[in-house]
């Protein structure tokens, strides 16, 4: 899943470097003949890992200024289009932004205490997106959010959009594709297996 998603991104010209933040004492790219930079800086949180792996980055010369995409290996379906269209949407806004999804099911909320278990109510879902990745900010101005958010100056930070949210700021929603889902449940390594099998068929026959 790993070189699946790196492969994406290192066809992606205007990427200048790419830095795979690893848990330390992960030793899976020992084993592996790779161009790209490894840190084994993972923290106990997302938050954590990806603060850290910012401070890499400004270790090895990156400005505030510079934009950095934050990405989840596990969605490892990502490809270099929807990856170019997020920079393309992003590197003239003042914020930055993220590959979403429109919430295209109907969400409901689900009672509590007796109540576990059923419905609460329906909620709407219009104006609802699904958040995915990669997610591409300012390093400063997301440095910035992270910290924060690790003083305990914010609630819950699930992703980089929400501490920069924190922040006061608008994240640009870049529509995304429902094959860049995150591959979370045993039954999601065969269907992105399946896509994956599908696209190298259509890269053999295209002539």
């Amino acid at each position: 899943m790993v070189m699946h998603t790196l492969e994406a991104f290192a066809s992606v010209p205007r990427i200048a470097d790419l830095l795979v933040v690893v848990a330390p004492g992960d030793d899976f790219f020992e084993h592996q003949s790779s161009p790209y930079a490894v840190s084994a800086c993972g923290g106990a949180t997302r938050a954590e890992s990806v603060a850290n792996g910012l401070h890499d980055l400004f270790e090895h010369g990156a400005r505030g200024h510079d934009w950095v995409l934050v990405h989840d290996a596990a969605r490892c379906l990502v490809t270099p289009a929807q990856i170019d269209a997020l920079i393309d949407a992003c590197a003239a806004d003042a914020v930055g932004g993220l590959l979403a999804l429109p919430l295209p099911d109907t969400l409901k909320s689900e009672g509590e205490g007796d109540a576990r278990g059923r419905v609460a109510a329906t909620l709407p879902r219009g104006g609802k997106w699904l958040a995915q990745t990669p997610q591409m900010f300012r390093i400063g101005m997301l440095s910035q959010a992270l910290e924060k958010a690790a003083a305990g100056a914010y609630g819950q930070i699930t992703d980089e959009a929400s501490a920069i949210e924190a922040l006061g700021h608008a994240p640009r929603l870049v529509p995304g594709s429902a094959q860049n889902f995150k591959v979370t449940y045993p039954e999601d390594f065969a269907l992105a297996e399946a896509v994956l099998e599908s696209r190298q068929k259509q890269h053999r026959s295209t002539p």
